[in-house]
């Protein structure tokens, strides 16, 4: 073979993997975008619809007018001040609960008695309407911000909790028996086999108790609150606009979606061990 027919074929080889490169990172662009076709098509219909005359959008807007309505929000700031402030309680709330609801599962998945003691009160406890917590702790804490952030927090508490808790109780007995045969102690147990095994649930659980302290903090502002996209909603009906309460919930949906994302994008370096199939 001369040489100019070896360098063209492993010119030839080279373009191979580089067109497959090329190929899959436009695959990986195109699948986020395959998420927005259903809500863009969606909103697209209802636009025609209203143009077309159909129906009057007043209390349904079209995309039109609620675009417009964001950017008067975001012109006068109100929409960037109400988010960051809803925002800031979410995170709170959240990180709060998650601390004590991490603690508390891991305790009561861990050991049968502490399980015992505190699971049947606690299963009692998440069968309470988010709402009938907020007068109680409007009583305890006051109006302000401390009784938002503990209805979040108690409502990003229960799925995260059962979440650990269930995770451990399912872990495969095998590799418990294969860490006691190896006489690890219960700390080594917990980072080198149950801490592994639980991640992936965990992770579940958390976006699970995220979405709860969305919902939650739309309820603690609703009852009570001058700041926050929860106001926005009460403002709008109020005033009798339906196309700031309509905004205010798709940029609850927005955020929301956004904050769900953020976690999955952490916990996805940590979960890269799993061999499962995955649909692509």
């Amino acid at each position: 073979m001369s040489l100019v027919t070896m360098t063209i074929a492993a010119e030839q080889r080279g373009a191979v993997p580089a067109e497959r490169a090329a190929s899959k990172k436009w695959v990986r662009l195109a699948r986020p975008a395959l998420g927005l076709v259903l809500p863009v098509t969606l909103a697209a219909a209802w636009e025609f619809v209203v143009r077309m005359g159909w129906a009057s959008g007043r209390l349904a807007p079209p995309p039109s007018v609620i675009f417009d309505e964001f950017v008067d929000l975001a012109r006068s700031g109100d929409l960037q001040r109400n988010t960051l402030v809803t925002l800031g309680r979410v995170a709170a709330g959240f990180g709060s609960g998650v601390a004590v609801a991490t603690i508390v599962g891991a305790a009561a998945g861990y050991s049968p008695v502490i399980r015992r003691l505190l699971d049947p009160s606690l299963q009692a406890l998440r069968s309470i309407p988010s709402i009938a917590w907020v007068p109680l702790f409007v009583l305890w804490l006051g109006i302000f911000e401390a009784s938002k952030i503990t209805l979040i927090a108690v409502g990003v508490f229960f799925p995260v909790y059962l979440g650990v808790m269930g995770a451990i109780q399912s872990v495969d007995r095998k590799l418990v028996e294969v860490g006691r045969a190896f006489r690890l102690s219960d700390v080594q147990m917990v980072r080198r086999i149950l801490l592994p095994a639980v991640l992936p649930a965990y992770v579940i659980a958390l976006r699970s108790g995220l979405g709860l302290g969305w919902m939650f903090v739309a309820a603690a502002e609703l009852l009570g609150a001058s700041e926050g996209l929860g106001y926005l909603l009460l403002d709008g009906q109020e005033l009798g606009k339906p196309a700031e309460i309509v905004a205010a919930i798709v940029a609850f949906a927005v955020v929301g979606k956004a904050t769900d994302w953020l976690i999955a994008l952490a916990a996805a370096p940590f979960l890269r061990w799993e061999d499962v199939v995955r649909q692509e």
